[in-house]
């Protein structure tokens, strides 16, 4: 597991230079430092977001400083409304580049609390996992379709999740947001394999707690003396996953624990332990269905060049061997009807 100082994450910045990329949730926090970082590089900027005035102010901001931007109102579980955000982006600038699905709420409601009206229990809000989960899979599913549109050999693209140290651990009283960034990695760890042959750029970025309005005054309060992770490092990590040129990091998890610098997790790493127990026993699945289908595109291709003659020299002979084993009957039946 290697570490990107600060002053690296944006070594790839000329990658980004008119490039076009969308990003949900960017009208505050890590969204908003992620839309000025890559405007600040040149990038072309498409923000989604419900708060459409703080939206509008950052284009206002990106314009203002030479960028260039654009935003929508976007309530991420809407499908439909995704749907024109990403179609905003074509119709305005004719391609999507990099898309990071940033919207995302923390515990909303209590799970773990069943509450009651008139004697019956209260269904529990989902709201936390219609958001955090729900859409980012709609951001991710238009994500694989845009990011193909007009798409060149060697042409940067990239999805870059946002999960969360809650992809890795329980949070007590928590259990919705972890379960949402339990998935969100596991998202990402699906898709890799055909992103990769597609030459899409993936990862996940798993920051502490950052200094934004997402974690709660009481959370805040609880972890007073224990640094936050900077939203500015935050953003950096989303840049670098995004650019970096090198494909063997792609399907790659970055980590910011508290203070410390974004740690890189190669996809190998993931394999330990019982990740490893199951994931050798996938790739058994795996290479069993690989070879089944081997054989089958082996003996389909045998048919094709000279499977009809052998097919029917085959049945040909078989006819014959019904008629020779049988020829005695055959030859009374032939007999009898040609006797007079």
């Amino acid at each position: 597991m290697s570490h990107i100082p600060d002053d690296k994450l944006f070594s790839f910045g000329d990658r980004v230079k008119s490039k076009v990329v969308i990003i949900t949730g960017a009208a505050n926090g890590i969204g908003k430092e992620a839309a000025l970082r890559f405007s600040e590089h040149g990038a072309k900027v498409v923000i989604g977001d419900l708060d459409i005035a703080s939206a509008t102010k950052v284009v206002d901001e990106i314009e203002k400083a030479g960028g260039t931007a654009a935003c929508i109102k976007c309530d991420v579980t809407n499908f439909d409304e995704q749907v024109e955000m990403f179609e905003l982006a074509m119709k305005k600038y004719g391609s999507v580049d990099i898309v990071v699905p940033n919207a995302g709420v923390s515990e909303i409601g209590s799970f773990a609390s069943p509450r009651f009206k008139d004697g019956r229990l209260v269904k529990p809000s989902m709201k936390t996992m219609e958001i955090n989960l729900f859409g980012v899979l709609y951001t991710a599913h238009l994500a694989l379709h845009y990011l193909e549109v007009n798409k060149k050999e060697g042409d940067l693209k990239s999805l870059i999740l946002i999960g969360s140290m809650a992809s890795w651990a329980g949070i007590p009283k928590g259990e919705m947001y972890a379960g949402s960034k339990h998935a969100v990695l596991g998202v990402m760890r699906s898709l890799y394999p055909s992103f990769d042959v597609k030459g899409i750029r993936i990862g996940v970025i798993h920051p502490f707690f950052a200094d934004t309005a997402i974690v709660p005054v009481p959370v805040k309060l609880l972890l007073a003396g224990i640094p936050l992770t900077p939203v500015s490092r935050v953003a950096g990590a989303i840049f670098y996953a995004a650019t970096n040129a090198d494909m063997n990091t792609s399907g790659s998890s970055w980590l910011l624990t508290a203070d410390g610098p974004v740690f890189m997790v190669p996809k190998e790493e993931f394999k330990l332990g019982v990740y490893k127990m199951i994931d050798d026993r996938a790739n058994a699945g795996i290479t069993a269905i690989n070879g089944i289908k081997g054989w089958c595109l082996f003996f389909r291709d045998i048919y094709r060049v000279i499977g009809k003659p052998i097919v029917g020299a085959a049945l040909s002979a078989g006819l014959a061997k019904v008629a020779w084993d049988n020829r005695q009957s055959i030859e009374q039946l032939v007999h009898s009807v040609i006797a007079p």
